[in-house]
Parts: structure tokens; sequence; C-alpha cells
């Protein structure tokens, strides 16, 4: 299915699809050497259909900038927990289709297979794009875990009854810890080594910390451009 008509399905059909898209998931071991990874991240206004997406690209592992791609759309997709990944799909693959360079691993602000059906958008996106993708997420969606060590690097399984899910890292002390799984054509170890070697002293890993900025700075330029705009006609 084309993500441009993920805004023509019902929830229940979007549910349907999740289920499809599952048991294309493949988790094994990356064997490629690292050496571009890319963070990616979605922002939008509560209640606007104007979604802004952003793909920055990084050396690994001394994470220098090397370069980005950005895009801006419409969705009219509902906003419900656990099917966000119809509603930011098609603008973070505009920006992906931008650019020049594709990454080795592409760190997404989400979930990947820490999901009730598994189908988190790093593991969404990695799927319809056959790339190893790793979800990075700022919040539990679904699993249990116990709360890891005050220390950083501190580490807990996350489980859905019997099966790990993800694992709850404590990327910084006295800061709630991030939630990593990983998404398409990489394994769970894998996911939580690559990032830990991401954390340059923030809560959040660099390739997703560089992408929140620039989705917030392409945001708000948009609205100061638009606000322009509209003073020209006053």
């Amino acid at each position: 299915m084309e993500p441009s008509k993920y805004e023509q399905l019902t929830a229940e059909q979007a549910i349907a699809y999740q289920q499809e898209l599952r048991h294309q998931i493949k988790l094994q071991p990356l064997e490629k050497e690292i050496r571009v990874i890319a963070g990616s991240d979605i922002s939008f206004n509560k209640y606007s259909e104007v979604v802004y997406a952003g793909i920055i690209l990084l050396k690994y592992p001394t994470m220098e900038i090397i370069g980005h791609s950005t895009a801006v759309s419409r969705t009219t997709f509902p906003y419900i927990s656990g099917l966000l990944a119809f509603r930011e799909v098609p603008a973070l693959l505009e920006a992906w289709n931008k650019l020049e360079t594709k990454p080795d691993v592409l760190v997404l602000d989400g979930q990947g297979i820490a999901h009730r059906r598994r189908m988190g958008i790093a593991s969404h996106f990695g799927v319809i794009t056959n790339t190893p993708t790793i979800g990075s997420a700022k919040s539990r969606l679904f699993g249990r875990y116990e709360e890891p060590a005050n220390e950083p690097g501190a580490e807990s399984p996350m489980y859905d009854r019997q099966e790990v899910i993800g694992t709850a890292l404590r990327s910084k002390r006295n800061c709630n810890p991030i939630y990593i799984s990983p998404g398409h054509l990489i394994t769970m170890e894998q996911s939580v080594d690559i990032i830990k070697h991401c954390l340059k002293g923030y809560r959040i890993p660099e390739p997703t910390r560089q992408a929140h900025m620039l989705v917030n700075k392409v945001r708000t330029d948009s609205m100061e451009q638009t606000s322009q705009q509209y003073d020209l006609f006053k």
C-alpha cells in the first residue's frame, strides 16, 4: 500500500495492515559496517493537519552532521495511540526520498517492536523501505519492565508476557529511561549498543536529538513565514 493512501484508511483497516506488515519484520544481525547513521523526527501543532518531517545524517560514531532533508505535508489520519505511523510515515518517506545518501541505520523517535502489534513507526518504516531501523522512544507505549539502576548505561528488558520486546535504557542519571527496540534488519543487542554509542551527555541519543531540533526549526520558520504573509494583507 502506498503511504499516500494511509489517510483513506479507517482505524480498523490500519490495524489490519499493521498485522500484515508485522510478518515482514526481520530481526537479524546487521553485518555491514556503520559509517552513516541517521535520525528522524516529526513535529506538528496539536489539532493541525500539517506535519513537519526531518532526517539528519551523521558520521558514526563521531556524530558529525553531514546532511539533512525535510518535508512538510498534510494528513487527515486521526491521532490514535498505536497508529501514529499512519500520520507520520508519509511525510517521513518524502524526506527520505530526498536524501542523496541513504544511511546504514536510521534511528526513529518512536517504537520498533515495543508495540502491541510489534509495528511501531521504526518497524513500519523499516519494512516499507527495506532499511535497518531502530526505535528510540521518550516514553513507553507497551511492555512491562523493572526500573533500571540510576546510572548511565543501566538497562532493563521490556516484556510482553515472556517475550522481550525492548530495553529500558538509563541514558542519563536522574532522568527517565529511554525505550529502545529494534525496528527491522537489526537485532535487539545491536540496537542497544548503537544507541549507547550515540549518547553524548543528553537523555536523547544524538541522531534523534538533532532531528528534533531540525524539525522544530522547520516548523517555527514555516509558522513565521505564514504569519508574515498574513501581515502583508493587513
